[in-house]
């Protein structure tokens, strides 16, 4: 268990966790010349007798308003709160500020050090104990155990321990779930082993051996060694304090500092200077405008940005609202992370957030569908336990909305793999495109896409029957516009598999649909279909066809096209049709010299084959590289698709 120090400067804070533990957390020089907390300090006492195999370790931060973001990189990934209050002063503002601040980390333990009590009579103690009471009543703190205790004789202080040390017993082990992540607080170089970095596994756990990243920057490291709650320990998980002596040769001395990160080589964090959150307004701030400039905390990071309210104009004091935070900086963060945001002088804590989504769109932040999404986020933050409530997600989500589980696994830190076997057990369909292209779906939102699909088939065969159909991606457009065109293919083979709807080719047609010229059409067909068929191989362009014919040439150029679309003819080039048989019998001519020549089918054999002159060959040789059939290589044409059977 891990307990943070909180409470107002000289109120012994330092002095305390000297007493409980025998450890000066003061290491620097400067430290204990003023006997001022500037940098966080840690302590890990020995445990006493039948306290064998737990851990306290203790995280004692600086008090003073000038060293609140050094308070901040201590006070992240820790347990709970020792609020340390001197008896002479009371309740002061760093005591509010600290208390606030832990709050909107989500600390949910405190025990409360009433100090300096050798100094003033027990009617002040009584007075001041009874203040601090009222005080945490209003707060989640509410009924935290009080210690009365004197730093100077030690009176109280094996009480406080002994309470501390029985909570540090019944702790029980965390879930290592989510990819790895330390948040870095100190780095430094060690003689004899190289560089060294400090701070809070945020999520996940470490093996000495794994490979690792560093960010920003993207470096690849190994861990070397590890040391957990200051003992060499062979892993470490989430919630613990760790050490990490980094190896590898992009390890740079001096490149490391406070704010950076150590993340499991396959992680998907990146630096973002956008994040939608959960925002929530201290009772005593100020009402907070749309548009407010701040500064913001994320664990051991600071950085300044804007606070864009996504629900309203003015946030009031003590409220909740859906916000956009615009960074001037990118921070590294994840679904659930808390973040401290200050005013604009970095002089008052102002507001806490959790983050909701690290990935959010530049437009159209305060849709109503955007908003919904964000509050379903919202349901699945961690609980207590500070496992994402994924069940909780599904039931918040609008009728007819879909979820992208890639880009939902990259939000969390977490695999597709996970996200997908959520949706299944949650009920909703899993269409997998591809390893970037997963989406869930309900079961009552495909049926109703389904038959959207239909319905559009069915208008459009009444209205074009000539087509054998709709091509795939007008399909897309027509009946689902939002859907990733690498989604809908899979969903068309889904239901294609219900009968109702076949493919020909590029077209996606209704099963009972045949398509049919016109009385007119068909007439003038009869009469063009046998000057194509006189020379196979060299057929009359349009406007031969038309003078032939007496007919208008734009009209016997449309007719063709729509036979085109009933598949009777291929149109090779402009103005220029071939009857399908005769296509089929070109692409077995490619096929037979493809196969004497693995190099490829050149122009002149394939003239010679069909006997046709060389500028026609070729623009059969390029409508067949046009359509996927071969693909130009050099001076010949290969086959890469065999199954093509022009029909």
């Amino acid at each position: 268990m891990i307990v943070g120090t909180a409470g107002h400067v000289d109120h012994g804070k330092t002095a305390l966790i000297r007493g409980l533990t025998g450890i000066a957390t003061d290491r620097l020089k400067e430290e204990q010349a003023r006997g001022l907390t500037i940098e966080p300090g840690y302590a890990y006492p020995a445990p006493p007798p039948g306290s064998e195999g737990a851990v306290l370790g203790f995280i004692d931060v600086p008090g003073h308003e000038r060293f609140i973001a050094n308070m901040l990189a201590g006070a992240a990934g820790i347990d709970a709160m020792l609020l340390v209050v001197a008896a002479d002063d009371g309740i002061m503002p760093q005591s509010v500020e600290h208390l606030r601040i832990l709050e909107l980390l989500g600390v949910e333990r405190a025990w409360v050090a009433l100090t300096k009590c050798d100094r003033v009579d027990a009617a002040r103690v009584q007075q001041v104990s009874a203040e601090i009471t009222a005080w945490l009543a209003k707060t989640r703190f509410a009924g935290a155990p009080l210690f009365a205790v004197s730093n100077l004789s030690g009176a109280g202080q094996a009480a406080l321990g002994d309470a501390l040390w029985a909570a540090a017993r019944a702790q029980t082990a965390r879930l290592a779930s989510g990819g790895f992540r330390l948040a870095v607080d100190r780095a430094f170089v060690k003689q004899g082993a190289g560089v060294v970095v400090t701070g809070t596994i945020r999520s996940g756990e470490v093996r000495q051996g794994d490979s690792v990243r560093l960010l920003p920057g993207g470096a690849s490291a190994r861990i070397r060694a590890l040391r957990a709650q200051n003992r060499e320990v062979a892993l470490a998980r989430r919630g613990e304090r760790c050490a990490l002596n980094l190896s590898g040769s992009e390890v740079e001395r001096g490149t490391l500092a406070r704010g950076d990160w150590v993340v499991a080589a396959d992680s998907r964090v990146e630096g973002r200077q956008r994040l939608d959150v959960s925002l929530t307004l201290l009772p005593e701030a100020e009402p907070l405008k749309h548009w407010s400039p701040v500064h913001l905390h994320h664990l051991s990071a600071h950085v300044t940005g804007h606070v864009s309210l996504l629900e309203g104009e003015t946030l009031a004091p003590g409220q909740t609202m859906l916000a956009q935070l615009v960074l001037t900086a990118p921070l590294h963060a994840t679904h659930g992370d808390a973040l401290i945001v200050r005013d604009h002088g970095a002089s008052r804590t102002l507001a806490g957030a959790r983050v909701l989504d690290v990935a959010p769109p530049r437009r159209g932040a305060r849709q109503p569908a955007r908003l919904t999404w964000l509050q379903a986020l919202r349901a699945m933050l961690p609980g207590a336990d500070g496992e994402v409530q994924l069940a909780a997600l599904w039931p918040h989500l609008a009728s007819g909305q879909s979820v992208d589980l890639v880009a939902l696994a990259a939000n969390l830190d977490l695999p597709a793999a996970v996200l997908d076997e959520a949706a299944t057990q949650a009920g909703w369909v899993v269409i997998a495109a591809d390893a970037a292209t997963h989406h869930a779906f309900r079961v009552d939102d495909l049926a109703a896409r389904y038959a959207a699909v239909v319905a559009r088939l069915a208008q459009v065969h009444a209205e074009e029957p000539a087509m054998r159909g709709a091509e795939i991606d007008r399909l897309r457009r027509m009946s689902a516009p939002a859907l990733p065109p690498a989604l809908f293919r899979p969903l068309l083979e889904r239901w294609k598999a219900e009968g109702e709807i076949v493919q020909h080719g590029p077209f996606i047609a209704l099963a009972d649909h045949r398509a049919t010229l016109g009385e007119a059409d068909a007439a003038r067909w009869q009469a063009v279909r046998p000057l194509l068929a006189q020379t196979p191989f060299e057929p009359p362009r349009v406007r031969d066809i038309a003078m032939a014919l007496g007919l208008e040439e734009g009209e016997t150029r449309a007719l063709l096209r729509r036979t085109a679309l009933l598949g009777e003819v291929y149109q090779l080039r402009h103005d220029h049709f071939f009857l399908t048989p005769h296509v089929v019998q070109l692409a077995d001519w490619v096929r037979e010299l493809a196969v004497r020549s693995p190099a490829g089918v050149t122009a002149a054999a394939f003239r010679d084959r069909v006997g046709c002159g060389r500028k026609l060959a070729v623009a059969i040789l390029e409508f067949f590289d046009r359509i996927g059939f071969t693909r130009r290589i050099g001076d010949g044409h290969k086959v890469i698709r065999q199954d093509m059977l022009f029909t």
